[in-house]
């Protein structure tokens, strides 16, 4: 793979090439979906009026999704974390601003400041039982008031299931789906704002497309968004980590 010093761009390189050999069959490749998730966060936090001043992009890889969640109106910094050190320091190579920095989740010490959590398929990375203390660590966080953006795969979806089988690093995954995720959320006190699934039609059927933003309701899209709240009150504030499966 090379010297020490060329690991994090090989480790991108190698990421980006196993990423879009999955999101190929799709028809579209990985910035069409980053962007169509951050276009749907960005008008449900319009629909709160919540200006996401300060975000926590977790499990960020190598940082790609920060340029676009720095674009949110209102957004003035972001500090991605991710549990992967080499991806990290690519993040931190490509992206790194006055506005953005990127640490290890060991490096964060979540302090009750984010107005913005964002998480893309990181959870069916992580073993079920540990998932709960990640949640935790988002809570902590996010000050009270604070919204989390959590982006999974849906498992119900026969094409996500496809693609997933295409990348060699999600061939291990645990999915979750909606139900799971919003348990997990709810047993740490988040309080449930909105379900909704995008990505329904693979490019070969794009002139359905703008019928998409009708069914977001509908277990159909081939990702799904629980957009939750940590509550202004003191409720949750005691809650334990309970673990959590599927």
């Amino acid at each position: 793979m090379g010297d020490a010093e060329n690991l994090p761009e090989a480790h991108v390189r190698r990421y980006e090439e196993e990423l879009n050999q999955g999101i190929s069959a799709t028809g579209e490749g990985r910035d069409f979906f980053a962007r169509g998730r951050v276009d749907f966060l960005s008008s449900c936090l319009r629909s709160l009026d919540l200006v996401p001043g300060r975000i926590l992009d977790f499990g960020c890889g190598t940082g790609d999704t920060a340029p676009l969640l720095l674009g949110l109106p209102g957004a003035s910094s972001l500090i991605g974390t991710d549990v992967s050190d080499v991806s990290v320091a690519a993040a931190e190579a490509r992206y790194r601003t006055e506005r953005a920095i990127f640490r290890t989740l060991a490096q964060h010490v979540p302090d009750g400041s984010v107005d913005l959590a964002y998480s893309n398929g990181v959870f069916h990375h992580i073993p079920p039982p540990e998932r709960a203390t990640a949640v935790d660590h988002v809570w902590r966080s996010l000050r009270p008031g604070g919204v989390f953006a959590l982006w999974e795969n849906n498992p119900w979806n026969p094409g996500t299931r496809y693609v997933m089988s295409r990348i060699p690093f999600d061939r291990d995954a645990v999915p979750l789906t909606s139900g799971t995720a919003r348990a997990l959320l709810r047993a740490r006190g988040f309080e449930i704002l909105r379900v909704d699934f995008l990505f329904v039609f693979p490019r070969f059927l794009s002139i359905l497309r703008p019928l998409e933003r009708r069914m977001t309701r509908l277990p159909l899209g081939g990702q799904y968004q629980v957009l939750v709240r940590r509550p202004l009150t003191a409720a949750g504030e005691g809650a334990g980590v309970p673990a959590s499966g599927d």
